[in-house]
């Protein structure tokens, strides 16, 4: 076994999306060859409904996946197609936007006003960016979860984990999108197929990724104290992307730790990018935005 090394930890940026909805960037524009396929992941989890409320008016989407997962509050989405629902805590969306959807999603608060999910954009191949436009709405009930021994749980949103199979299907770049709980203390091994990038977006808690031992305070010229409190690097909004390897160690600081793994094979494309449409030419961006002026982005397929 080969344990993936850490090859760097990120903090969110405070970034404003949509009709002003303040949100945390992990990461997104310009950084897609480390993370390949992936796009981009948005936190927007909030607790003060004046920086959420105005939501995600009509915009358009072409040639990747969106995938929203929700915690807490809920999110109404519509779309040029006629396709509405509602997402509530625990639940995801898996959204194909192919050839093109022109869609809105509005996200309001629970009874104490908290907002909280993610949003990870999913790059598509050549093949695909075309294809017809789809959703798979999946409800909090049909996500397995399964806790280990030790008390680690993980939820299996897509691919294949501890035996389980996550509910959504037939992703280009079959892509393992799990949510895993680790319990204050404990160290956790979790195995990631080599051929993949992957990684870590903790939420809550703290713990290191960087190898499996207790992690030991950090000595500067305040911390000589043997007995201070062990330094964790990854703790709510950090990002701990991985090099190579076929698992990954976990060290959970005293409130355990939780936090989203994503993996996904690398598609190794061009990538032509302006806003929400993801293409492989500046020529094929050209043409969505063309389409978009003339009334012709929707294709009836």
């Amino acid at each position: 076994m080969s344990l993936r090394p850490v090859k760097r930890i990120i903090e969110t940026k405070p970034t404003i999306e949509g009709a002003g909805v303040k949100l945390q960037r992990a990461f997104g524009f310009g950084q897609t060859r480390d993370f390949d396929p992936f796009l981009l992941l948005d936190d927007f989890r909030n607790d003060n409904p004046e920086d959420y409320l105005a939501g995600f008016p009509w915009h358009p989407h072409r040639g990747i996946e969106t995938i929203t997962y929700v915690l807490a509050g809920s999110v109404e989405h519509g779309d040029s197609l006629g396709n509405k629902g509602k997402m509530t805590a625990g639940d995801v969306q898996w959204m194909t936007a192919g050839s093109g959807i022109l869609h809105q999603e509005m996200p309001k608060g629970d009874s104490q006003g908290r907002m909280q999910g993610f949003q990870l954009w999913a790059n598509l191949p050549s093949s695909l960016k075309m294809t017809h436009p789809r959703y798979q709405d999946i409800p909090s009930s049909a996500i397995p979860e399964v806790t280990d021994d030790d008390g680690t749980r993980v939820r299996v949103i897509c691919g294949e984990f501890w035996g389980k199979r996550g509910p959504v299907e037939g992703v280009a770049a079959d892509p393992s999108y799990v949510d895993v709980s680790v319990p204050a203390g404990k160290r956790k091994r979790l195995k990631i197929e080599t051929d993949r990038n992957a990684f870590a977006y903790v939420f809550a808690g703290a713990g290191t990724f960087r190898d499996a031992s207790e992690p030991r305070a950090v000595l500067t010229d305040q911390v000589l104290n043997p007995e201070a409190a062990p330094v964790y690097d990854a703790r709510n909004h950090s990002l701990v992307l991985f090099d190579r390897g076929d698992e990954l160690a976990v060290q959970a600081g005293e409130a355990g730790i939780r936090f989203l793994l994503v993996s996904g094979k690398p598609i190794e494309e061009p990538v032509a990018w302006y806003g929400p449409i993801v293409m492989n030419t500046q020529e094929q961006l050209r043409q969505a935005i063309s389409d978009l002026n003339t009334g012709t982005f929707i294709k009836r397929h």
